[in-house]
């Protein structure tokens, strides 16, 4: 009987979210509920399962893990990319490495939580509901959004959604990224600026972004000193994309008003990190795309990715052009 890890199932919902008993018939099903840090302690503790099950990057499977994974013959991550996965190095030692097809849940699971996380920062949700449970009473004012600007960094399926939200909260929408064009923006209803006119003039900045080595960093110093006092910086893309020191800074400082982020450079975030003592600053773990919905489709896709694998026919299996960067 072959065995089978599923990594990283923080909430522990990996296998209340599908039917896996068809493989447990077939392998020996083992959930980690906790991050494995790579390469040695996960390299002990996988090293004799054949199937590794991923959630979507949150343990990265490089060269100098893989190699030390001499069972292992098939990878089923979640999500459609993958980009800390060495594909190359799976593909040279013969592992099948499939995918699931991303859900529309997952752009609405994320743009929701950015308009909470907007609201939260903009009315000090958090910090009034921690003051209420601790017997006190109203101590901040908040400010209201309808008639402010929403400046988006990226226009793709998630950043279009949180453009409807702000229009339908009666604010004015403008966005830039490296591959806009003023049609692309014209035809999402929003209206197209340069990056120095965004930062400028937006009362919020909202990061929609996929990682690359163009958008690391992106958001910095420069950026920063350029908002306005009052701006709310939301970022539910990649913690990458900021610069952390500077956002640090800009928020102790008191340069912006405030910042909401679900992302961060090493996830889990350490709890010693810096960024939990900042003022006015939100935080999320990472909670994007944790909805049930979106758990049911990762899970259920990932189980027929197993299953088609055991059948000797896999499916959706991930080109090696997605390499990590």
């Amino acid at each position: 009987m072959m065995r089978l890890a599923i990594c990283d199932d923080y909430q522990r919902v990996a296998l209340s979210s599908a039917d896996w008993s068809a493989v447990a018939k077939r392998c020996d099903i083992q959930v980690f509920d906790r991050k494995l840090e790579v390469p040695d302690e996960a390299a002990e503790a996988l090293a004799d399962f054949d199937i590794l099950c991923l959630m979507r990057e949150r343990m990265p499977l490089p060269r100098a893990l893989l190699e030390r994974l001499p069972r292992l013959k098939m990878i089923g991550v979640t999500g459609a990319h993958n980009r800390t996965l060495d594909l190359a190095c799976a593909a040279e030692r013969g592992i099948v490495v499939s995918y699931t097809p991303d859900s529309r849940y997952g752009t609405f699971a994320t743009a929701e939580l950015t308009w909470g996380l907007l609201l939260a920062a903009a009315r000090h949700i958090p910090e009034e509901h921690t003051r209420m449970r601790q017997g006190g009473w109203q101590n901040t004012v908040g400010t209201i959004l309808r008639g402010k600007t929403l400046g988006l960094l990226g226009l793709g399926r998630i950043g279009r959604e949180v453009a409807g939200y702000g229009r339908a909260f009666g604010m004015k929408v403008q966005a830039w990224s490296q591959n806009m064009t003023p049609a692309a923006a014209e035809e999402a209803g929003v209206s197209y600026v340069d990056k120095a006119e965004l930062f400028r003039t937006s009362d919020v900045v909202s990061i929609h972004l996929v990682l690359s080595e163009r958008t690391r960093g992106l958001v910095g110093a420069e950026e920063f000193a350029t908002m306005k006092p009052s701006a709310i910086l939301v970022n539910t893309a990649r913690g990458p994309i900021v610069h952390t020191p500077s956002l640090i800074a800009a928020l102790t400082e008191g340069r912006i008003g405030a910042a909401a982020i679900d992302v961060y450079h090493v996830e889990p975030l350490p709890a010693d990190h810096s960024l939990r003592g900042v003022p006015n600053l939100v935080m999320t773990p990472h909670l994007g795309y944790m909805t049930r919905e979106v758990m049911r489709h990762f899970f259920e896709e990932t189980v027929a990715n197993v299953t088609a694998f055991l059948d000797g026919r896999p499916i959706r299996l991930l080109p090696v052009s997605f390499t990590s960067s």
